[in-house]
Formats: structure tokens, sequence, C-alpha cells
């Protein structure tokens, strides 16, 4: 089976396979997914160079049972095995177990397992019944080899992440990467040659710093925003040592970037420290005022789609045929604002100052909060999600007269802009420097912008909001199940004081509360914050006496 990949048509197919003991690496994707398809080739790939290991692709949304049992949720999505005979028996038994179980279950119509796959992945029987719990664990075995899992389009992580389960089986055996061909890309092909030719990962790792001394992360820092554009590589622009190196820097001639270079292969502990420092583990890397766009394959692709020009355009980086263009369309404010020659229409001039104060924080960028379209935008909806601020996106790739009018009227060349009721704050650097300050939340503060209430913040507060809480399908009076009408007896026949809330008229409540406590089903009684259980264990603690006292420690 080894060199190709299969289709996995059942779960206990998979098991069985597991419980061969030889490395396992299974795919979920979505057809509609475009990510997953390019992941796809490169899992391809992988397989030619690692035919000692399994390599399963599993179609998230036709195999509900199994991408439930490993919690999948989003795709592309992997998980990986590598599991010693003594430790197959509780990973596979406990998944049939629960299987099984589910087949005695009441059969409903199912819930969505959730948003980034779609409803009709769920399985046939009622989701309530059945715990997403069957994700195996390391607890399973005691070497940390047993599983591992990713998500996200990662080809660098993925060759990684496979090197280490499959790349020390016959570790005189060295993998042929070159089989990989260009459509995996180069970082991959680095990263497959590097890995697969060490004696297992563990090798490649323990030649890594186990941590970054902080002269040494100062050292990086400075080197990484010693330009606008920097690339670290193998070589010199002049005399490049490795094809990738090489193809990068005639990326960045095509698009006539000036850029400073460093060589690697002259400082090894500049060249061990980045890897850790970037986490990212191949060379070359290029940096643009101090974020990473990536290794070459990245660069290949953001060239071809037009992107990278787009990034160095947006970050004020000149070229060598348009600097003086730039400098001519510059708006002469110094300080912001509209400019007194911008000459944005009226039109126009309107419409930007609508969509800046149509929010108290409004984020102007490329994609959407769910769907960044560059780490610049990505770091800033973070650093949001993070400081809990409730605020609205514009998509500035959908809108150019917006992309461009924008530019002129903040005074400011760069995406993303962060603007706080009508005042522009800045972009990604100004951002996370005010975050990491506390200037940022000292700004919101001052705005009168609050923040907002997390799910989690919710759910915390009406399980405290009364010292016996029910969750129950409908009211004390009206019970909407059977097994949440037993509860409301049995309390009632204690003569417990309780307070109750209908799962029934609160999706967001009924589905976070399943992952919050970590128990698939309701009812759920709480006492003093702590969960006590479900329909069968209220039973048997008032058939033995003990629910009366158990409500009154």
């Amino acid at each position: 089976m080894g060199g190709s990949v299969k289709d996995v048509e059942s779960k206990e197919e998979l098991d069985s396979v597991v419980l061969q003991g030889a490395p396992v690496i299974l795919h979920f994707w979505a057809s509609w997914c475009e990510a997953s398809k390019h992941m796809d080739q490169v899992f391809s790939h992988l397989s030619t160079d690692f035919p000692h290991a399994v390599f399963f692709r599993v179609e998230a949304e036709e195999q509900p049972v199994i991408s439930e049992a490993y919690s999948v949720s989003a795709v592309p999505y992997f998980v990986f095995f590598k599991i010693p005979l003594t430790s197959l028996m509780p990973l596979v038994a406990y998944p049939i177990i629960v299987n099984a179980v589910a087949l005695l279950l009441p059969q409903e119509p199912a819930v969505g397992m959730a948003t980034t796959i779609s409803a009709t992945i769920a399985p046939s029987y009622h989701t309530e019944h059945f715990s997403a719990r069957l994700r195996p664990s390391n607890s399973y075995c005691s070497d940390g080899k047993s599983v591992d899992t990713m998500e996200g389009a990662d080809p660098s992580a993925l060759a990684n992440k496979v090197a280490k389960v499959a790349g020390s089986i016959n570790p005189g055996e060295a993998a042929a990467p070159a089989s990989l061909g260009m459509a995996a890309g180069p970082t991959i092909l680095e990263t497959v040659r590097e890995l697969s030719k060490e004696n297992g990962a563990s090798q490649v790792e323990s030649q890594l710093p186990s941590g970054l001394t902080d002269t040494l992360k100062i050292r990086l820092q400075k080197l990484i925003e010693s330009q606008p554009v920097m690339l670290f590589m193998k070589g010199s622009p002049e005399d490049p040592k490795c094809g990738f190196s090489r193809k990068v820097v005639e990326i960045l001639r095509e698009e006539k970037i000036k850029f400073g270079s460093f060589d690697i292969l002259i400082d090894n502990e500049v060249r061990e420290g980045l890897k850790k420092l970037s986490n990212w583990p191949t060379f070359p890397q290029l940096y643009c005022k101090g974020e990473l766009l990536g290794g070459c394959d990245i660069a290949i692709a953001m060239h071809e789609s037009g992107e990278l020009k787009e990034v160095f355009r947006d970050h004020g980086i000149e070229t060598s045929d348009d600097s003086n263009e730039a400098k001519a369309t510059e708006p002469e404010s110094g300080n912001g604002g509209i400019s007194d020659s911008t000459g944005l229409s009226v039109t126009l001039t309107s419409r930007l100052a609508s969509l800046i104060n149509s929010s108290p924080v409004m984020l102007f960028m490329k994609g959407k909060p769910d769907e960044p379209r560059c780490g610049f935008s990505r770091k800033v909806v973070e650093i949001l999600q993070q400081e809990k601020v409730e605020f609205m996106c514009f998509d500035i790739l959908s809108d150019d007269e917006v992309r461009q009018g924008l530019k002129v009227y903040s005074n400011w060349s760069s995406y993303p802009q962060l603007y706080i009721k009508g005042e522009l704050i800045g972009g990604s650097d100004i951002v996370l420097e005010m975050q990491k300050s506390g200037e940022l939340r000292r700004v919101l503060a001052e705005k009168g912008i609050t923040q907002k209430e997390t799910l989690e913040d919710r759910l915390k507060n009406l399980i405290n909001s009364s010292p016996t809480m029910l969750f129950m399908k409908g009211t004390p009076d009206a019970p909407r199940c059977g097994f949440s009408s037993k509860v409301v007896d049995a309390l009632k026949a204690e003569n417990v004081s309780f307070s109750s809330f209908d799962i029934l008229t609160d999706e967001e409540v009924r589905q976070g509360l399943k992952v919050f406590s970590n128990w698939p089903t309701f009812p759920q009684l709480y006492y003093k914050g702590e969960l006590i259980g479900g329909c069968d264990i209220i039973m048997e603690l008032r058939n033995n006496g003990e629910l009366k006292s158990t409500l009154s420690e």
C-alpha cells in the first residue's frame, strides 16, 4: 500500500490498518475547498517519498463517523499515527464500543458538526447522544509518538510531521525527494530532503536550540528589520548556494524590489535561531517590514498571482521604476486625515467617512476575519479578538476604489488600517506595539469601547446564576423531553430549589455548553458551578438517597 494514497471506505477499514502498527497519516478533505485540493497534491507526493507509511484520504462530509471520531471541524485536517502494539487496543476498542452504543440510540435529524464543515457531515444518529470525544490521545501511549494532528494548509509543517512519524522506519534508507516534483513546492522538497535523510525527526529537533537567548532574539530582530525587504538565503544574491534561494532572488529582481540579504551559511547561530524564531524550518525566508512572508514556494505563488506586488505596494516598498511616481502621488499632509490636495471626489470622500464611522471599531483589511488574505490582517484580527472587542471590517480586496482612496484619505499607504471612533490608530505594527504596552486597552476604554462578553463568560454567568442550575429542554412546568421531565420530578420530590434554562431557545448556549462541560447531552444539572451530571446520574443519586445531600453540601 506504501507509495500511494487510498480513500478510506469505513471506520472499520481504518481501525484494521492502525492495528497493524505501521505509521498512518489521514488527510481529511472536502471537494469544495481549494486548500484541500492543493494539500492533497502535496499529500500524494509525500506518499511516494515515504512508502513505508500508509496514506489515507478521508472525504470529511462523506465519512461523518470517521470525521466525528477525530473531531474534524475544518479542512484540510491531518491525523498522524505511529502506535506501539501494546497501545493499540484502547485506541481502537473505545471508538468501536461507542459506535456500537450509538446504533442503539434514538434516530433523529443531526446537528451539523461545525461552521466550517457543512451540515451533511453530521452522523445520522442524534449528536447529543454521541460525544465527539473519540479523538485519539497520547494518554494511550507513553512514548509520545502515538498521535499528532495538524489543521490548515501548511506544506512545510505537513512534510515535517510526516517525516517525524514515517522518516525513521529504516534509518539507513533515505527518501527520494526528487520524486515530489515541482508541484509539491520547493519548500516541501527541501523539508523532506533534510528530514528524511536524518535518522528520525528527533535528531533534527535536537539540533535546534531549546530556546532563544534574549541577546540572540534582539540580534535576529535587528537583522530582520534592517531592510524593508529582507531575504535570509544560502549564499548571496550574486552567488546563490541553492536553487530555492536563487529562485527568490530572481523573483525579487523581476518585481524590481530593493532588498537586503543575509547568508545563513556563514552563521549557524542565525541559521538555527531563525528557524526557532520564525517557526519556519527551511531557507530561504523572505520578510517584508519585519513580517515573514514565507519561503520559496510561497514567494513563487504570490509572484505568479500578483499578490506579492500588492503586498509590497501596500507596505510602501518602492520599485526601481515607480519610485518617483510613488513620491508624486503621496498626499501632502503629514498628520493623517484629508489632504488639501488629495483630489478625491466629494462622493468618494463622503463614502470613506461613512465606512470609517460605520462601527466604533472599524478594520479595513484584506479578506474577512474568518478568512484573512494576508498575515498582517490576520494579526490585527487576532489582537482584537484577544482584547474581546466587537468590530466591523471591510475587505479592501473587494473594492479597489476604497482601497486606493483610503490610502490618500488617511495618508496611510498600507493595510490593514484600524480606526476607533473614526480616528486612525494605524497598521499591524502599531496595533501590536499598543497591545504589548497596554496602550490599546487604555485607548479603547477612553473611547468607551467595552469588552464583549464571550460565550465562555456567558456560560459561566448562567451556570452560577443559581446555586442549583438545570439546563433542560423546555421549562419545569412544561418539559420538552422525558429525561428533562425525570430530573425535574426528582428535584421537586426532594424539595430542592432550583433555577432552569431552556436550551431549545438558544442554540449558542446549547452547543457551547456541550463543549464547555465536555458533556454531550441534556439535561445537565450544576450545583455551585460544578457539573453534577445528566439524567442517569441524577436518578442514581436519588435512588441511593444521595441527591438531597449532594445538593446541600
